[in-house]
């Protein structure tokens, strides 16, 4: 059976390889604490899942909440849905029933879908910050800025870009010759752990992913900034005190959420390109699987915490609900 090949030393030849699929092996150095790992993970998803359904939910029914801000959040909080479900259904399957195996073009269609919605998570964070720029320092050209067909053009920009930058990492994996063992040392699939695969040359590879990565991530992070610094400017030129603070509490909610989506992802970056041999492996696996789950999770609470219309806009369907079961 070709599977068997993957687990012995010698190395499967390119048509073995995409017949047989690969092998996630999940945590390395953790399978023994796999069925443990799963119940946080588990039910970090579960909350995510809920938090968000609910979030849409509330927009959805909600006609105060028909809003630019609220629709870039619905968008945030369904592109979480879907990056969470494209590894954690795979993963907990594989802590629970040792379910390791993929198909290859499986494992293409993962790893384009999480890449493709993290591009698209940076483009809905950057769309929010546009809008707090435009509500705070061209206040009284908001309605007629942001559109229903401007928004309509921003989600569509965001789904485009999000599928140029990311389609052509799946012919540039299909080009290679995979003819070394087919493991993958981690619970879902990604660019460059399916290109080690490969006895081909990979810089291609290389030098296309950090591309990416600088064109989108990078280039998010750059125009959210130079965003918040003109906010920052329009809020400490506001004449009171109470109306700075108004200013500056409608944008908590996001700079959390920036934080939050940011500073794991960079951590995790910096951590692997520098601290390789420093740090474990599985830590590094152990981040990438928080980072799928944890900023789905909290998001929502976040803003439904931080934000008035939205925690009023849960307790009316709530509400609304008991009484139709009544």
């Amino acid at each position: 059976m070709a599977l068997s090949s993957a687990t012995s030393p010698a190395a499967v030849n390119d048509s073995d390889t995409r017949v047989a699929g690969c092998l996630l092996i999940g945590i390395p150095g953790l399978e023994h604490l796999h069925i443990w790992l799963s119940i946080p993970f588990c039910t970090m998803y579960a909350a995510a899942l809920a938090g968000n359904g609910i979030l849409i939910c509330v927009i959805l029914s909600q006609p105060s909440l028909h809003e630019p801000m609220y629709i870039f959040l619905s968008m945030l909080a369904s592109a979480d849905i879907l990056l969470s479900t494209s590894t954690m259904p795979k993963a907990l399957a594989n802590f629970w029933l040792g379910s390791s195996h993929i198909s290859f073009d499986g494992c293409l269609t993962q790893m384009f879908f999480i890449h493709f919605l993290f591009v698209a998570d940076s483009a809905v964070l950057l769309a929010m910050a546009f809008d707090r720029f435009v509500a705070i320092c061209y206040p009284l050209r908001y309605s007629t800025i942001l559109t229903k067909t401007v928004i309509g053009k921003i989600v569509a920009a965001t789904l485009t870009r999000s599928f140029i930058i990311m389609f052509p990492s799946v012919f540039l994996l299909k080009r290679l010759h995979y003819c070394r063992i087919n493991i993958i040392a981690h619970t879902f699939c990604e660019h460059m752990g399916i290109a080690r695969l490969s006895c081909s040359d990979i810089s291609i590879n290389i030098w296309y992913g950090l591309a990416a990565a600088l064109l989108s991530t990078g280039l998010d992070i750059i125009l959210i900034t130079v965003s918040y610094i003109h906010i920052l400017q329009a809020v400490f030129h506001l004449p009171s005190q109470n109306a700075r603070s108004k200013a500056l509490s409608t944008c908590g909610s996001h700079v959390c959420v920036i934080l939050l989506f940011y500073i794991p992802a960079l951590f995790s970056v910096f951590a692997y390109r520098f601290g390789r041999k420093r740090i474990p492996r599985y830590v590094h696996i152990l981040l990438a699987n928080l980072y799928v789950v944890i900023p789905p999770m909290l998001n929502p609470i976040i803003y439904g915490v931080r934000t008035k219309q939205i925690w009023e806009g849960v307790k009316q369907m709530f509400s609304h609900l008991v009484q139709e079961s009544k």
